[in-house]
């Protein structure tokens, strides 16, 4: 993904690492579009900035997806960036199936189908374009698991999985994958995420983001060094010392 002359589609990103992303690479020369459900932000973001398109989307819901992608490429038919960037994260406890039933199929509707379902809307069309790229948002989370987050972290490990699968089929085509892995970074994703310290601040995770994606325009994934700790755990031999670190360090991180 080349750092600058794109036009970029962005849902859910009317907040956290989505906004600040959005943010930075409409400051690196792209053209912006963002995306969200709660049609306040959106304003507020159209009236802070005004050179960014915004549009509703409800990445849960079908026909909004399939609306919003409508409206977006009627507007902007040079669309050729998709960021699947809409994601939730629950705390779950699996020794009840009410305690946990419900959190985990909105999730998974959310983290997995959201993304699937935007990829099936966008991808004639990016196919179309003659250079193109889906960049996927996985996480830490998807290599080593938090317990607290169960259907979170499956999520992103499919997410994970889905990414390596269509840049294989799609590797006859233009439209280049390549998937986002935060670590825990301070937003609100989760409760009292914005204030952790074990938390990466939001700001240095989106100037490494940055960096990294013009530095390595054909990377496959973008990994930020403090994920790494997570993402190679197996590589390295460490995988069980890892998840207990992780999970004796942050009941709630990213």
């Amino acid at each position: 993904m080349n750092i600058s002359g794109n036009t970029i589609f962005v849902p859910g990103s009317t907040s956290g690492i989505g906004l600040a992303l959005a943010l930075a690479l409409k400051a690196r020369g792209n053209t912006v579009i963002i995306g969200g459900r709660r049609t306040d932000l959106l304003e507020k973001v159209a009236a802070e900035h005004p050179d960014i398109d915004t549009v509703t989307i409800d990445t849960a819901d079908p026909a909004s997806i399939a609306s919003a992608a409508a409206q977006v490429l009627a507007k902007h038919p040079d669309l050729n960036v998709l960021v699947t960037m809409a994601g939730i994260m629950r705390v779950e406890d699996w020794h009840r199936p009410e305690s946990f039933l419900d959190s985990a199929e909105a999730t998974v509707t959310t983290n997995l189908l959201g993304p699937i379902r935007l990829i099936a809307a966008f991808i004639e069309h990016l196919r179309a374009q003659p250079d193109a790229t889906i960049m996927t948002v996985s996480s830490g989370l998807a290599f080593t698991p938090l317990k607290v987050t169960p259907s979170y972290n499956a999520s992103k490990a499919a997410i994970h999985m889905l990414s390596e699968s269509l840049r294989l089929q799609l590797a006859d085509t233009s439209v280049k994958v390549v998937e986002l892995e935060p670590p825990a970074v301070r937003t609100a994703l989760m409760p009292g995420q914005e204030t952790s310290e074990f938390a990466m601040p939001l700001d240095e995770f989106v100037s490494e983001v940055v960096a990294l994606i013009e530095a390595q325009p054909d990377a496959r994934e973008i990994q930020v060094e403090r994920v790494k700790f997570l993402r190679y755990g197996e590589a390295r031999g460490d995988y069980d010392q890892v998840v207990a670190t992780l999970n004796a360090a942050d009941p709630h991180g990213k």
